[in-house]
């Protein structure tokens, strides 16, 4: 039997399952029109390997999600084409415009990943764009335009190699502050030589770099930004950090950090409620592999997945690492990934992006794994991989775990690709998540959901009053007949990516959910009766919920 006829005869079991969700490339139909360039040109620099980002946002509040694609640039000396981060705006017809340069963002700069919040409550959405050199700030100015505004709100002067970032309210005072992954002290005069086969430069591993620390900024409310990286516990020199998660894992209100780390071991800071964090992760099991071992982190997402009412915890790492699937039991995390069916199919990819999103609307959560080699070269070593990876869609089948269903999601989303950038949001609205895609050296893609189970959904967009109007941080209850499913407002997560800061509750069948809890950042606490599916609402805080679209 032939590689590919054992193969089909594997496939086919699957393929003649019915398909729990049905994804659709519509990237050419919608104009996204876009290609990532990564600036090489032969020397093998390593943060070609990395980019690029991408995000779902609303950034003219019209109620349609817009997108944004991060993109790098030619490096010094060796200038062939000009490539900027892209903005394209929603037309409301399932197709986009390319707004970048209307929108003050024609600019060039290596960037890497995004990250969304109204950092100053007014309404509309800012963006923070990493970069290998200078990270970005960019101010809506709430008339279709951003400003740079790095160098006035204090967050100039930094020369970095920042990749994943997260905006969230640490000391909850009503305003954004922001957390900055760095990855390792690269620049092109530090670059090292590495070979795969001896011979032939490679792209080496961060284990030849020294790390770097993370960067906490706190908002001082008047547009600027103070760096309390030292003081708050986050420092740490010895961290090549790539992916953060927002997360409560003790359930005391206050948010707390989840940072993947590559070769090192990945963190956990417990928020100490007075501007200050306490690293855990050692304690709560999650710092190494079941065997001790550090592994490559990459992407990360928190979520509960489970529906315990405990966030759950994944992480995308390198190939013959598989990922992890974390678990809370009882005080601490375990790893689940090989009982609960992600770690096996995983173990010969290297793993990117990864996002929880109830896709098919059944109650249950699913994780879409983004996978795609660093090097076209790997097929030169004896590797039992490709540069080009077929991601994975990993259904929740409630408490019989997870099976991989990519291959009857579509071939056009099955497809091998050098995944890296993950972003999920309702950019159609018509009630579940679709999906944002970016590849490296490649195009980004654009998959509509057209699951067709019948299923129903319940969308939240929250609003802060007291709490930072983004909402960020607050966590929703939902009970139905099923039971309970419990959500965080959170930015952050996947890798390099943000995306809708939306809720989405899958009802299945059930026309209604009995009620909604909403813990507010503030503190205080609210309760929504008898919420109709099929609905998307506005919850104000202080107010009842009132209904944006019906479906």
């Amino acid at each position: 039997m032939t590689r590919r006829s054992l193969l089909a005869a594997l496939a086919s079991p699957l393929l003649a399952q019915p398909a729990p969700v049905r994804l659709t490339d519509v990237t050419a139909r919608a104009g996204l029109g876009f290609r990532h360039n990564s600036g090489a040109f032969g020397a093998k620099y390593l943060p070609e390997t990395m980019g690029p980002g991408c995000a779902f946002l609303d950034y003219d509040q019209d109620g349609w999600l817009d997108i944004l694609l991060v993109n790098g640039s030619d490096w010094p000396g060796h200038k062939r084409t000009r490539s900027t981060p892209r903005l394209l705006r929603n037309n409301r017809d399932g197709t986009f415009r390319d707004v970048t340069r209307e929108a003050g963002l024609d600019t060039e700069l290596y960037g890497l990943g995004v990250t969304v919040g109204d950092f100053d409550n007014d309404g509309y959405p800012d963006l923070y764009i990493t970069a290998v050199g200078q990270n970005r700030l960019f101010h809506n100015n709430g008339r279709g335009r951003f400003v740079d505004v790095t160098q006035s709100s204090g967050l100039g002067g930094r020369e970095s190699f920042s990749t994943s970032a997260l905006w969230f309210d640490y000391d909850r005072d009503g305003y954004l502050d922001l957390f900055v992954c760095n990855y390792v002290r690269w620049s092109p005069g530090q670059d090292v030589r590495c070979s795969l086969d001896g011979k032939l430069k490679s792209y080496c591993t961060p284990e030849a770099y020294r790390g770097a620390t993370c960067w906490l900024f706190r908002n001082r409310r008047d547009g600027t930004f103070e760096d309390v990286t030292a003081g708050s516990g986050l420092f740490d020199p010895s961290s090549k950090s790539l992916g953060a998660a927002l997360l409560d894992f003790d359930q005391d209100g206050w948010p707390d950090l989840f940072v993947a780390n590559d070769t090192q071991p990945n963190k956990i800071y417990r928020n100490n409620r007075d501007g200050t964090f306490r690293e855990m992760a050692v304690r709560q099991g999650v710092a190494f592999s079941e065997d001790g071992r550090v592994r490559a982190g990459m992407g990360v997402d928190a979520a509960d997945f489970a529906r315990t009412g405990y966030p759950g915890i994944a992480i995308t790492n390198f190939d013959n690492e598989m990922m992890g699937l974390y678990e809370r039991s009882g005080e601490a995390y375990t790893d689940r990934a090989l009982p609960r069916g992600v770690g096996g199919p995983s173990r010969d990819r290297l793993g990117f992006g990864c996002l929880f999103g109830d896709l098919d609307l059944d109650g249950h959560l699913d994780l879409i794994v983004l996978n795609g080699h660093i090097d076209d070269t790997v097929r030169n070593v004896g590797r039992r991989t490709s540069h080009a990876q077929v991601p994975h869609l990993f259904h929740n089948d409630g408490p019989g775990g997870f099976r991989d269903i990519a291959p009857l999601a579509g071939p056009d989303f099955a497809a091998p690709k050098i995944g890296r950038g993950l972003a999920l949001g309702d950019f159609d609205r018509d009630g579940d998540l679709d999906v944002l895609v970016t590849t490296n050296g490649g195009p980004a893609y654009l998959y509509r959901n057209d699951t067709g189970a019948g299923h129903q959904s319940i969308r939240f967009r929250l609003r802060g009053g007291p709490s930072n109007r983004d909402a960020i941080g607050a966590v929703l209850h939902l009970f139905d007949a099923s039971g309970r499913q419990t959500a965080m407002v959170k930015s952050g997560s996947s890798y390099l990516s943000a995306s809708d800061l939306a809720l989405t509750f899958g009802l299945g069948r059930s026309p209604r959910a009995q009620r909604a809890v909403v813990y507010w950042p503030s503190g205080r606490q609210q309760e929504a009766r008898d919420l109709a599916a099929g609905r998307s609402y506005l919850w104000i805080e202080g107010k009842a919920p009132e209904v944006l679209t019906s479906r």
